[in-house]
């Protein structure tokens, strides 16, 4: 069937209900509106092209004009009532049509970030969001002030940006829990490079992680998780930067993995600084600045605005504390991997309770 028959199909109707309302100078009933509603409906879900539709309910009022014993005005009242409800039905199909395209779009994507569908039928419906899930991929992930929706002025800005520098690539931008992400091939990390950039600038400084290049649909659900753990680990640590790369990061999992023994060694080592006056977090902020700056002490009583003396009093009070030397290259690697495993597991927490 041509286009220029299923459109006429969609006229069949159309001339006699014109024609009797024009004959009365009634208007439309709602059983007339009710079925040009349902033809535009059809009509939209046919694919045919409203220009055409509309163009050919035109035509079709104008062979009506000579036969119309009611003025002009009164036939382009009908006419108008007419197409305006086959265009509410027209619109109403394609709403929904985006619905469910919105729809089936945001269940891939749960279900490839989440790994919650069997991995071969998840590689089949990737193709249908431009991805291909036999080959490596790459997960960024962008976090802001605020959370983020695929309706949103900045995701969509994003969106926007990215794909207009990279027209034709493999690319899957969404949004999820509030961030925005991005899903790329592993071999182009100028994608996510690009993306970064643009999310930082759009989310008024927000911090973008960027996964590992994994392969197959797994890697994907890999990548994001890698990326996820990476802005908490920033949250955590307190880390400078806009992006990160989880490959930079790896010795912190690396150290919680056993999250019950660096609990362990957390106490062990750290607990002591409890009896201080003003309790063990500042002299774990001491701690963290005196090792951040290269255990130089002038930088790291820069840092939190003390003298060196001051600085100085602090590191002999936790050495006598807790045995550990911090100057000392004897001692100071377990006390640096308690404070990291301190931050980590947010120890000491609140002291007042």
């Amino acid at each position: 069937m041509t286009d220029r028959t299923a459109a006429a199909d969609h006229l069949a109707g159309y001339p006699d209900i014109v024609a009797a309302a024009c004959a009365t100078g009634r208007r439309l009933s709602r059983d007339e509106l009710e079925s040009r509603r349902t033809e535009g409906e059809r009509a939209a879900e046919a694919g045919l092209p409203l220009r055409g539709l509309i163009r050919d309910h035109l035509a079709a009022a104008q062979t009506l004009r000579p036969a119309a014993p009611s003025s002009s005005d009164a036939l382009l009242s009908v006419v108008e009532q007419a197409v305006d409800a086959f265009l509410e039905g027209y619109e109403r199909a394609q709403q929904q049509a985006v619905r469910q395209e919105e729809a089936a779009r945001r269940e891939f994507i749960d279900d490839l970030l989440y790994g919650g569908s069997d991995l071969g039928r998840l590689a089949e419906r990737a193709e249908r969001f431009g991805l291909r899930l036999s080959q490596a991929h790459a997960v960024a992930v962008a976090a802001g002030p605020e959370p983020y929706g695929d309706g949103f002025r900045v995701a969509r800005g994003i969106e926007t940006a990215v794909l207009t520098r990279f027209p034709g690539r493999q690319i899957l931008l969404t949004t999820k829990d509030g961030r925005l992400i991005c899903v790329a091939p592993g071999d182009q990390p100028d994608v996510l490079a690009f993306f970064a950039k643009q999310a930082y600038a759009a989310t008024d400084g927000g911090r973008v992680a960027i996964g590992r290049s994994h392969p197959g649909a797994g890697g994907v659900v890999h990548s994001y998780e890698e990326a996820l753990s990476a802005l908490d680990i920033a949250a955590r640590m307190g880390l400078d930067g806009p992006v990160l790369h989880a490959v930079d990061l790896l010795v912190y999992p690396v150290l919680t993995r056993d999250r019950q023994a660096m609990a362990d060694l957390v106490e062990s080592t750290l607990g002591p600084l409890r009896t201080a006056r003003g309790g063990a977090q500042p002299l774990i902020d001491t701690l963290t600045a005196y090792f951040d700056s290269g255990c130089v002490a002038t930088e790291a009583a820069r840092r939190l605005s003390l003298s060196v003396r001051a600085l100085t009093y602090r590191l002999e009070r936790i050495h006598s504390l807790t045995a550990a030397d911090p100057a000392d290259p004897a001692t100071r690697y377990t006390l640096q991997t308690a404070v990291i495993g301190a931050r980590l597991l947010g120890w000491p927490g609140d002291e007042s309770e």
